[in-house]
């Protein structure tokens, strides 16, 4: 029987700069979409054995209806927009790509830092506007500069990612806070300081995500949380959207509870048009995008091909459904 391969939406991974042929070497037929609306994923994926997916979702409703589907690949990290009990009961594995943007989602933190701290868009676009040529003085800014060196950084899930954070974050001379995982070897981060949640909340200067979305840490940065943070701390966010109360955020921003914030992700993607955090000062939003330099989505790739390569030979690996 030939093996069918279809990519439900391969558009964000791969817009045209990557190569699917790989991929499609591996089995007889490989239907790759740029995306699928819900209505569309059962109609697409008929027949398939091997389905991949990024962000549309594979639900006990969709997954009933595909008799034919034995191998589920996630294309992402995060694998809860799939309904990993029922694949289990299936005997479907269900498997995701560890580690690919660990350096890519690190650096965006640190950005998102930098531009709180030094607002280099918004001086850029003053210089560009003519604010320096028309200036009395040699320099000029718009907005308070914040030098980093001797803050803390206090890192909320210490895994690969949070990690390299706080390797960037030292290299500015920042003290390191962490919250530990029951996995964390602490002796092997002598320089880190592993503290409770309250703790590195209170103590903190930025206050920086790298946990999973879990029913225990949904709005796990919600108004108490976010209350307990000095008036002059940045929240950063680079993981989950819903790990943050939105609302919450935006009431802090606007009644000075909180400094500043950066987050690359929202709690629905894409936004509505009516989040209160675009009327939040000194908050920005970038979208979803610390995972998607080449390099990292390079490595996603040729890790959803081995992926696929050794479901076939009977050895499937990074199963998240065990």
């Amino acid at each position: 029987m030939s093996k069918k391969l279809v990519v439900l939406d391969g558009h964000t991974l791969n817009p045209g700069d990557l190569d699917w042929e790989p991929l499609k070497a591996l089995v007889d037929e490989c239907d790759i979409f740029e995306r699928s609306d819900i209505t569309e994923i059962v109609d697409r994926s008929q027949g398939a054995e091997i389905v991949l997916t990024n962000k549309t979702p594979l639900s006990v409703d969709t997954l009933v209806k595909l008799p034919d589907l034995k191998y589920i690949g996630v294309l992402a990290t995060g694998y809860n927009i799939v309904d990993t009990n029922t694949a289990k009961s299936r005997g479907i594995p269900v498997t995701n790509i560890p580690s690919y943007g660990t350096r890519s989602v690190a650096q965006m933190t640190l950005a998102l830092l930098l531009e709180l701290t030094q607002r280099v868009g918004a001086h850029s676009d003053a210089v560009q506007n003519g604010d320096w040529v028309n200036c009395p003085d040699f320099c000029f800014w718009r907005h308070p500069l914040v030098e980093l060196d001797g803050l803390t950084m206090g890192i909320v899930g210490f895994g690969r990612i949070g990690q390299q954070v706080a390797e960037l974050a030292r290299a500015f001379g920042m003290k390191i806070l962490a919250t530990q995982r029951a996995s964390t070897n602490a002796n092997k981060h002598s320089d880190v300081t592993f503290v409770s949640l309250e703790q590195l909340l209170q103590q903190s200067d930025v206050v920086s995500l790298h946990c999973p979305l879990t029913p225990e840490t949904q709005f796990l940065m919600d108004g108490n949380r976010l209350s307990q943070m000095k008036s002059n701390a940045f929240l950063l966010n680079t993981s989950r959207g819903p790990l943050v109360d939105e609302r919450a955020l935006a009431d802090a921003l606007m009644s000075g509870q909180i400094a500043g914030a950066g987050i690359d992700v929202v709690e629905i993607e894409p936004p509505r048009s009516e989040s209160l955090l675009y009327q939040a000062p000194n908050c920005y939003i970038t979208p979803h995008i610390a995972w998607a330099t080449k390099e990292a989505r390079t490595r996603l790739l040729n890790t959803a091909v081995e992926n696929v390569k050794c479901y076939l030979t009977g050895k499937p690996q990074n199963v998240v459904n065990t």
